[in-house]
């Protein structure tokens, strides 16, 4: 998606120039929220202020919540069937496939040592044991800025800048973040339920950094560890739907939304699992070099990033035992994610996973 965005904003549209949209994709790589989500919402911001940003935001997501919306209120209707319990049955497999092969790319790109390898797992054994994910991110960020403090993780110094116009670039995130806070009064005054929705998944964003499969142990705790608003299955079932969405799969919030509270529930869980992100894009856009260019930062960074390798690869060991397994079982997950490592498109895994669902379970 990343690519194709490149291609619309810098070729077909030239609506900013080749190393603009590098710094974005730069930018959008170390802040939490969905990769392609955000790289929209940047080329929107750079090329139409907060309007487009918003309107980028909007035009990427609506189908894929539109789509989700559909799916979910199928899947309500229909899920107990023998053909959709059989397809999802197998879809869940493909999902344990995609997961551990995120995380497989997620260490390849991070882990570059022992010591790394060593920080991941203990993250890793911490959430196994059920341990608090958000403790775990947090704690990560604090133990890399002493674990990488005699590592160069990136250029130093401190750039100046203006503070009139610092204050000045503070406008657009900070109209955003009153009009988000605003909504978040008038729902905990009038519905609690879309309140607590609205929050764990602003929660959600907020910490899953790596893109959007960071999100994926975040959400599985605060769903179904955490408040048991959805079974590990039925969150499993969902996840299956976000990979054949148009969009993010962090998309997966809308899901989860309608299941709790129909309609309103999938769209206050999609405002709450986009905007903080968004919040934050426009707030680090305007002081990326001097964000990238703080030590801590980089170390902290580094730290988080690190412990989602263990957080992946613990959803994943959460979401094997959430299945019973056989010799098909097996044998479509491994197939899957055999396939998924050759770098067979996710839309065609997905659906051979649904046709072999059907023949075997």
């Amino acid at each position: 998606m990343v690519a194709y965005i490149r291609d619309l904003a810098t070729k077909k549209y030239q609506w900013l120039s080749e190393d603009s949209f590098k710094q974005g994709v730069a930018i959008c790589q170390v802040i939490p929220g969905a990769t392609a989500m955000q790289v929209a919402a940047y080329v929107g911001l750079r090329s139409g202020g907060a309007f487009g940003a918003i309107a980028a935001y909007v035009g990427f997501g609506l189908p894929a919540f539109l789509l989700m919306v559909s799916l979910a209120i199928l899947y309500q209707n229909a899920h107990d069937q023998a053909t959709v319990v059989a397809i999802f049955h197998g879809l869940q497999l493909i999902i344990i496939a995609l997961v551990a092969n995120a995380a497989l790319n997620f260490g390849k790109g991070t882990i570059k040592n022992w010591r790394d390898g060593l920080f991941g797992t203990a993250v890793m054994l911490f959430l196994v044991l059920h341990g608090d994910p958000f403790v775990a991110i947090l704690a990560s960020s604090l133990v890399g800025i002493v674990f990488y403090r005699n590592e160069a993780t990136g250029p130093k110094g401190v750039l100046s800048t203006d503070s009139v116009q610092m204050l000045s670039q503070l406008r657009i995130p900070l109209a955003i973040t009153a009009c988000f806070l605003a909504g978040m009064v008038v729902l905990f005054v009038n519905n609690r339920q879309l309140f607590d929705l609205s929050l764990v998944m602003a929660k959600v964003d907020l910490f899953a950094f790596g893109g959007g499969y960071g999100s994926v142990p975040i959400m599985f705790n605060e769903v179904v560890g955490k408040r048991l608003w959805l079974d590990g299955k039925t969150f499993l079932d969902g996840m299956a739907l976000g990979q054949i969405t148009p969009g993010p799969i962090v998309i997966t919030a809308t899901y989860v939304g309608y299941l709790l509270s129909s309609l309103p529930g999938a769209l206050f869980a999609t405002i709450g699992i986009f905007t903080p992100s968004l919040i934050i894009l426009t707030l680090a856009v305007p002081f990326f070099d001097r964000i990238k260019r703080n030590e801590l930062f980089q170390r902290g960074m580094q730290g988080i990033l690190v412990s989602f390798v263990g957080l992946l690869l613990s959803v994943t060991i959460t979401f094997i035992m959430t299945v019973q397994w056989g010799v098909p079982q097996a044998s479509v997950a491994i197939l899957a994610f055999i396939a998924l490592r050759m770098k067979v498109d996710i839309l065609w895994v997905v659906l051979a996973g649904a046709i072999i669902s059907i023949l075997l379970f």
